[in-house]
């Protein structure tokens, strides 16, 4: 077993989230516009569905990918610097904060 491998058998077994992060990728000569959403465990691309809005395609892809892992609970999205895609973190009921900013409860 590789580096890699053991690295994630360690955190899934510990029930580690991890981020997804999600990006456009352009119509070519043989496929249409997809969303790609990766993460450390693997990724997973999806076909653009031109009904939705942009962030509803990448939110749909990293719920797909999150899916795909069985990574269960409430997901936030935000913005990647350079309109680069966007990235969704997991926050599940009884996990502690990494902090807390001002004005917040």
């Amino acid at each position: 077993m590789g580096t890699a491998q053991r690295a994630y058998t360690k955190m899934t077994a510990h029930r580690t989230y991890q981020a997804i992060l999600t990006k456009y990728l352009s119509a070519t000569n043989t496929k249409g516009s997809r969303i790609k959403a990766s993460a450390a465990a693997g990724n997973i691309t999806l076909h653009l569905d031109h009904a939705l809005s942009s962030e509803a395609n990448h939110a749909k892809a990293a719920e797909a990918l999150a899916e795909q892992f069985g990574w269960a609970g409430s997901w936030q999205m935000g913005s990647m610097p350079s309109d680069s895609g966007f990235c969704f973190v997991c926050g599940c009921a009884g996990d502690e904060p990494a902090f807390i900013t001002g004005g917040a409860a």
